[in-house]
């Protein structure tokens, strides 16, 4: 799967230098970061509502097609800081296989994230 996340992080670094009228990629990029940030706070929201219409329903559909939207939106973030998806793999790959409260006790200065393991 890492493979779609690299393949979406090149088009996402190659419309980055698109047209604002050509690309939505490219006008997130060209109104900023407070724009591409105000997205990812739409997506979260709407994933919050997604998972707990999952739990209600039983239908999961909206749940991952938001949550994709939501990944979507922190990569063009990501990018648009000169990152990119493998940087947050590295963090991740470095937790498995510690105990969520050992982690988030060596973080020093950190927002604690969920266990990861």
């Amino acid at each position: 799967m890492d493979d779609i996340l690299t393949a979406l992080d090149e088009v996402l670094a190659a419309r980055k230098q698109a047209s604002a009228e050509d690309s939505y990629v490219a006008s997130l990029n060209a109104a900023g970061l407070n724009k591409i940030l105000e997205k990812v706070g739409e997506e979260t929201t709407e994933v919050i509502l997604a998972a707990k219409d999952s739990v209600e329903t039983g239908n999961t559909e909206a749940l991952t097609h938001e949550v994709a939207d939501l990944w979507f939106h922190l990569m063009v973030m990501l990018r648009h800081l000169d990152l990119d998806h493998t940087a947050v793999l590295q963090v991740l790959d470095e937790r498995m296989g510690l105990s969520g409260l050992a982690e988030k006790a060596g973080r020093k200065g950190h927002n604690a994230g969920p266990d990861a393991t």
